[in-house]
């Protein structure tokens, strides 16, 4: 699905054209991976990750949106989900899906000549305009495009609870499926997704990935490779080849395995002779799972990530949920072992990348991603973006202007308050009067409210709130997802 009008992508990048491999971890957090502290220190070694960081740029202000579905909708667009109205994660059966008149990185790939694929997760929708390849992918072969990993469980939890009494067998028949699909086509069943194949998926996906890689290469096409990846996601279920290879349970074993598959495609680039060729993104798309999911098997040890310095998890606002890991490799262009500070949102890579390959963006809507080649490139230490907004359904909860963020609605802190359950199930409640203020660099845990000190912090990321506002007098938002008020409010 193509935009009305575009804009041509700056001359200079038009030169070269890499093929692009975005490989996304699912739920890892900023303290898990090698090169921000975790690896061998966190129990689960990531050799082929830090060899990465080592090859190319290491991102240390990575921020992301709340959660799967928004921030796989705003890397996939450029813009802040709730412009798509994917600021929460899909539940099936409800309204929420990506619609057909959205510009994907797909779509910009796919209209300047590359072959594209998705092997993972989609998580934006079912729909048949929703799906990835009504939107510029060209094969997709994953989980249910409205579902998550944890999705593999849902016939055996049925079958516990005795919620739907059918025998096993048929419950198995209705799904979940690991499904595929080619362009412009509908979706096909491939096989029942259970924990079985759920622990042996990502060997699938990559096979695949690397499959895909020596066909294009082989006819002579740039390629465009989106492999998301289930490492990190609960229930981490490890292949029988990485199971109890870490210190620390099956979270770390799914660690190493994630490392191990992103070497397996570094490998397959060396191999083919296409390694300068081709850049290549690992990142995270949100802070880890804690304890709302702390207990998600795991014989006993916890299914959890770590969000190194900051406060917060999958589901929250706070920095640690919306701060995590990305590298970036691409040899001869991306300096080797290089570390940028520079404030970079996952909606950035789409305009960044469009700007590399000569792709196109729309001019008929806001697009809230900026080019930031000159972080990629080594021109500029502070890159083009000062400030990020936050929302979580329809709600705008918090906002980061350089080391300063504001929240507007008093989210309980990981672990803490009235109701311990914190991420996805934790308590929020407008606040009267003035927000809340924490400077990141002093205070790392958010544990401080500076707001009586430092009030004038609170001007940046209020400005942010004003320009994006402005922005709605034109394009306004479609309604955003609640799943709570049915009064069609």
């Amino acid at each position: 699905m193509g935009a009305a009008g575009a804009l041509a992508a700056p001359v200079q990048a038009q030169a070269q054209r890499p093929n692009v491999v975005f490989i996304l971890a699912d739920n890892v957090g900023y303290g898990d991976m090698g090169p921000y502290g975790g690896g061998e220190l966190r129990g689960a070694p990531t050799p082929r990750t830090d060899q990465m960081a080592r090859e190319g740029l290491r991102l240390t202000q990575f921020l992301v949106e709340p959660a799967c579905t928004p921030s796989r909708a705003a890397l996939m667009t450029g813009q802040y989900s709730i412009r798509n109205g994917l600021s929460l994660i899909i539940v099936p059966g409800t309204p929420s899906t990506l619609s057909g008149k959205a510009f994907t990185m797909g779509d910009m790939f796919h209209a300047a000549g590359y072959a594209t694929a998705i092997y993972g997760k989609w998580h934006l929708g079912s729909e048949p305009q929703s799906l990835p390849t009504a939107h510029g992918f060209d094969e997709f072969y994953g989980i249910p495009p409205d579902t998550s990993w944890d999705s593999a469980t849902y016939v055996d939890t049925i079958a516990l609870t005795r919620s739907i009494e059918a025998p096993y067998q048929d419950l198995l028949a209705k799904g979940p499926y690991i499904v595929e699909a080619a362009a412009g086509g509908p979706l096909r069943k491939v096989k029942p997704f259970t924990p079985a194949v759920r622990a042996e998926i990502d060997n699938e996906l990559t096979a695949k990935s690397v499959d895909f890689i020596k066909r294009q290469h082989a006819a002579g096409k740039p390629f465009f490779l989106y492999l998301p990846f289930s490492m990190g996601h609960v229930p981490n279920l490890p292949s029988r080849e990485f199971a109890g290879k870490s210190r620390i349970g099956n979270y770390g074993d799914k660690l190493m395995e994630g490392d191990h598959h992103v070497g397996q495609v570094l490998d397959a680039l060396r191999e083919l002779g296409i390694d300068n060729d081709t850049l290549v993104v690992f990142a995270s798309d949100n802070g880890p799972y804690g304890e709302v999911a702390f207990n998600f098997g795991n014989q006993g040890t916890p299914d959890m990530g770590n969000s190194g310095p900051y406060r917060g998890e999958l589901g929250e606002a706070s920095e640690g949920a919306v701060r995590t890991f990305a590298f970036i490799r691409w040899p001869g262009h991306v300096a080797a072992n290089t570390t940028s500070n520079a404030m970079f949102s996952i909606m950035d890579f789409l305009p960044t990348l469009a700007g590399i390959v000569g792709g196109k963006m729309p001019n008929d809507r806001p697009i809230d991603g900026v080019d930031q080649s000159d972080v990629l490139f080594v021109r500029s230490a502070t890159g083009r973006r000062e400030g990020l907004l936050s929302f979580i359904g329809p709600d705008l909860v918090a906002a980061r202007w350089k080391q300063w963020r504001v929240y507007f609605t008093d989210i309980h802190p990981t672990g803490i308050g009235p109701q311990r359950a914190p991420g996805l199930g934790s308590a929020s409640a407008p606040m009267a009067g003035y927000p809340k203020l924490f400077n990141i660099e002093m205070d790392p845990h958010e544990d401080r409210n500076v707001g009586a000190v430092f009030g004038w912090g609170a001007e940046g990321p209020l400005k942010e709130v004003e320009a994006y506002e402005k922005s709605l007098k034109g394009h306004p938002n479609p309604p955003a997802p609640n799943i709570t008020n049915f009064r069609g409010e």
